[in-house]
């Protein structure tokens, strides 16, 4: 088997720190430097998949549908939310840094079968708590794969989506019965508490990196009620 060779970097805005990109054969990988083991990998990411379905399945019939996705990553998360949403969905995907959405334009793209590029799709680029904060309009789903969770490993800014005032401003940007799932490398009921104090119905649910193996990862689901009761 050929080694795990490095193809590209980027710098993480206010830090220090780099995001590299790894190739191995037809395998990625997404690595933070000095943190050990993979950020996200190719051939593990069932749990990003399924973020996008637990939040989307209930608009495959809902015409004109918006979605925003925090977070590109491998494209995974995006390309199972557009198989899931009609024809006539918007899907928005934020991400920070630019050299991640040349990647899944590039040579990454294959994995999760160039998802960016359906026309479907609207790229932001920048932070997706600034998009949160200043896009008019509502959405009837938001998907966060954004650090490591409510943990904000890699960028402390994004600590405010997890914050009692990001929460609020998550919860007034969703429809009636709207949806925000967030991806987190472990479950915290202290988070899941703070969701319900948002006015959020909300369920953890356990999904493998693998189906049926690999390490267990949250997915938080909450949904806006169809009557508000925001505390």
């Amino acid at each position: 088997m050929d080694p795990w060779i490095t193809i590209a970097s980027t710098s993480i805005p206010g830090s220090d720190t780099e995001l590299t990109l790894w190739q191995r054969d037809n395998d990625f990988a997404i690595r933070v430097a000095g943190v050990p083991g993979d950020l996200m990998n190719s051939r593990r990411h069932h749990s990003e998949e399924a973020l996008a379905e637990l939040a989307c399945t209930r608009l495959s019939t809902v015409e004109n549908a918006r979605i925003l996705v925090g977070g590109l990553g491998m494209g995974f998360t995006l390309a199972a939310a557009l198989e899931t949403v009609p024809g006539s969905a918007e899907v928005i995907v934020a991400e920070l840094l630019p050299a991640v959405v040349e990647w899944n334009r590039g040579l990454l793209g294959q994995c999760a079968g160039r998802p960016v590029e359906d026309g479907r799709t609207r790229v932001h680029l920048g932070d997706v708590a600034d998009l949160l904060k200043h896009r008019a309009g509502q959405f009837d789903a938001i998907l966060l794969d954004v650090d490591n969770g409510p943990e904000a490993m890699t960028y402390s800014d994004n600590e405010w989506l997890y914050s009692p005032g990001g929460l609020k401003t998550i919860y007034e940007k969703l429809r009636p019965e709207g949806i925000v799932a967030i991806w987190s490398a472990r479950a915290d009921q202290l988070f899941a508490r703070r969701l319900e104090k948002t006015g959020f119905d909300v369920q953890l649910r356990t999904v493998r990196a693998r189906p049926g193996k690999g390490s267990r990862h949250t997915i938080f689901v909450a949904q806006k009620p169809r009557l508000s009761t925001s505390r």
